[in-house]
């Protein structure tokens, strides 16, 4: 079972977010590009909009959102699912 069968989609952002804040370049683009602050990144982490929002930051960036699925153990389809039903 992959992390989005086993703990939703909630925890896959979250496991997402994790490993985009583990390198810091890249955590400076996501606060740059989505406008979020570090102190948003904390109080959101049930926040289902601001999950959904750190998922479309890796969608916009092919190249991350293939090496995050890979080291989370899902498919990059799995990312765009869970984004999709953190937004609905």
């Amino acid at each position: 079972m992959t992390p989005l069968e086993t703990n939703g989609e909630e925890a896959l952002a979250l496991s997402a977010l994790v490993w985009t804040l583990s390198d810091a370049g890249r955590a400076d683009r996501l606060l740059s590009l989505t406008g979020l602050t570090p102190d948003d990144l904390r109080a959101g982490t049930r926040d289902r909009g601001m999950l959904a929002a750190v998922l479309a930051f890796l969608e916009a960036h092919e190249p991350d959102l293939i090496l995050c699925a890979r080291i989370l153990e899902v498919t990059p389809l799995d990312l765009v699912e869970a984004r999709r039903r953190l937004e609905a």
